[in-house]
């Protein structure tokens, strides 16, 4: 999509001149940063003069108004288009206090055409003046809010480019399989032109489908940036409330001796060598004795079924581990873990054929947590895999990708029979779904609902 085209949706031509802090609270340093036709008016009403672009300059800054001295900090000009938005912007550097910040921001906003950005709306420029795609976009937001070094990685990696340069590749690769196809329409009187240019684009849109189909298949980023599902299953008062706590290393679940004491799911996110996972406290699985615990059981059978690993916690101190899998559900991984170690008159871990893996601990005393919580991040590790990121990270790309699919599908599937509009109308369909995917084609829709995710100043 064109800058003109961009600019027609309505940020990037309003004519506003935006401001915001656009760094965290608290820290010895603050960033004001503005975008607009009056960014070089502000600073040179605050500072006295507008500096070289680019290069930093201390200044004594004053209100335009009052002429009061606010602060000294630093001052810096980026004259459209070479900024991150695309129009001129420019950044004041201050003192990170409160009062400081707001008198500045104040002082800023005073100035005619200033008016306080809204959420994403630096980075929305940035895409309506083509100065990113969709994907760099979501994933800037995705690096704001990394919690943990995998998201932190993947994220970096579609902030600059990675998942834009694999869409537009597969777009580029469709554009020119549909143009030999169109050379059939052109040169319908040239005998040998449409069935030559039909032959040649066919294994170009047979190979683009090949990788679609397996990126699609690849769900490691979404482990990667919504976090593996572990729930914590088994008998009541095996200790899953404790071993919870003892993971999270703080209480987030209720503990009683009392039988049926946990009812609803209670989750957890903690980094784990890494990664993000969500840990599932669940009702303790018996019959139940009561409306209230049997609807906890449903949805403690319902969220393991939707989990990535169940911990099956067994209370070593009682008895044996149960000699059959516990669980219905063949597709989940689920690992024995034998609590209660330091009530257990013998040592090691409780066996269990139908268990991957067994570890004993003790959620009380701490035995043994450090192993099983390393084991957790090497499990999610392994099926997030390392090395090359995956490309379609979330569902929007996804549900894009798969419609780009169908229509190569269709493509392919009538091959020998379509007429050759027909054929390239298909190819069109698909390489306007993976447009929309960059943010290339009809985004129209979609902007509100990726840069609300953003935060003030960015």
């Amino acid at each position: 999509m064109s800058v003109q085209e961009k600019s027609a949706f309505g940020d990037a031509a309003t004519g506003d001149t935006i401001a915001a802090v656009s760094s965290g609270t608290g820290g010895a340093v603050a960033v004001i940063r503005l975008s607009g036709p009056a960014a070089g008016e502000v600073i040179a009403a605050l500072a006295g003069r507008r500096p070289e672009p680019r290069r930093a300059a201390l200044a004594r800054l004053r209100h335009p108004v009052s002429g009061e001295a606010l602060d000294q900090g630093l001052v810096l000009w980026f004259p459209a288009p070479h900024s991150a938005t695309g129009e001129d912007m420019a950044e004041l550097q201050i003192h990170g206090g409160r009062a400081v910040m707001a008198a500045v921001l104040g002082a800023v906003l005073a100035v005619p055409g200033v008016r306080p950005a809204e959420r994403g709306e630096f980075t929305r420029r940035a895409f309506l003046n083509g100065r990113m795609d969709l994907t760099e976009a979501e994933g800037l937001a995705d690096l704001i809010g990394a919690e943990t070094e995998a998201q932190r990685r993947l994220a970096f990696a579609h902030a600059f480019g990675h998942l834009g340069q694999q869409v537009e590749d597969w777009r580029h690769r469709l554009i020119r399989a549909m143009a030999l196809v169109e050379a059939g329409i052109d040169f319908a009187d040239e005998d040998d032109v449409p069935a030559q240019a039909r032959a040649l684009a066919r294994p170009e849109v047979e190979a683009l489908l090949a990788e679609l189909v397996h990126a699609l298949s690849d769900r490691r980023g979404a482990m990667v940036r919504e976090g593996a599902v572990v729930a914590i299953a088994g008998l009541p008062n095996a200790g899953k409330s404790s071993l919870i706590n003892a993971l999270a290393a703080r209480d987030v679940a209720i503990v009683s001796d009392e039988p049926g004491t946990t009812r609803d799911l209670l989750e957890i996110a903690l980094d784990l060598d890494g990664h993000k996972v969500t840990l599932v406290d669940t009702a303790g699985l018996r019959q139940a004795e009561g409306k209230v615990e049997a609807e906890g059981i449903r949805r403690a059978r319902a969220r393991i079924a939707q989990a990535d690993l169940v911990l099956w916690v067994h209370d070593a101190a009682a008895a044996s581990a149960p000699a059959d899998r516990p669980l219905n559900d063949a597709g989940v991984d689920v690992w024995l873990v034998g609590n209660k170690q330091d009530k257990r008159g013998e040592s090691g871990a409780l066996k269990g054929d139908w268990a991957s893996q067994s570890f004993a601990v003790s959620a009380r005393e701490g035995q043994g947590l450090d192993q099983l919580s390393h084991a957790i991040g090497r499990f999610v590790g392994d099926r997030a895999g390392e090395g090359e990121h995956p490309a379609l990270i979330r569902e929007r790309h996804r549900a894009n990708a798969e419609e780009a699919g169908a229509h190569l599908r269709v493509a392919l599937g009538g091959w020998d029979d379509l007429d050759d509009a027909l054929l390239a109308e298909e190819l069109r369909l698909a390489a306007r779904a993976l447009g929309r995917i960059t943010g290339a084609i009809g985004v129209e829709d979609l902007l509100d609902v990726v840069f609300r995710e953003f935060c003030i100043g960015k």
